[in-house]
């Protein structure tokens, strides 16, 4: 079974064949900064399973130093795009670049203990089906 998925403005495209051995939401300052929001949200694969179908040209990595974090990135829009840094043999998908659902639940959170402290309120604040009237 492969799942497909792409950027924001559809430069990058590409498809994850097999099933996905992991889903982790990410709460590290590094997953933070890269998202802009209160986590990441990664899928991981075999690396071999990543085939990228248009765009792989306009991919690009930034690796923040004497870390083993990697951002893979479209330089058109800025989208989070998978990567195969660590080590090669490990894919990891931004679970939002997919272009349908995720095929399976996420399994944990993980460096819980660094999430931002805003984030423990986020339960309960209103919840709206599209932008806010007011």
């Amino acid at each position: 079974m492969a799942v497909f998925g792409s950027c924001l403005c559809g430069q990058v495209s590409f498809s994850v064949e097999g099933v996905f051995d992991k889903f982790f939401i990410c709460h590290c300052s590094y997953c933070r900064k890269d998202t802009g929001s209160a986590y990441a949200a990664n899928l991981f694969a075999h690396a071999d399973s990543l085939t990228w179908l248009s765009g792989e040209g306009d991919v690009r990595d930034f690796n923040l130093e004497g870390t083993r974090h990697v951002k893979s990135f479209c330089a058109n829009c800025g989208s989070a795009l998978p990567n195969t840094s660590m080590g090669g043999n490990i894919c990891i998908v931004p679970a939002g670049s997919l272009d349908g659902d995720v095929p399976i639940p996420p399994q944990a959170h993980i460096f819980f203990a660094r999430q931002a402290s805003w984030e423990e309120s986020l339960g309960h604040i209103p919840s709206f089906p599209d932008f806010p009237d007011s």
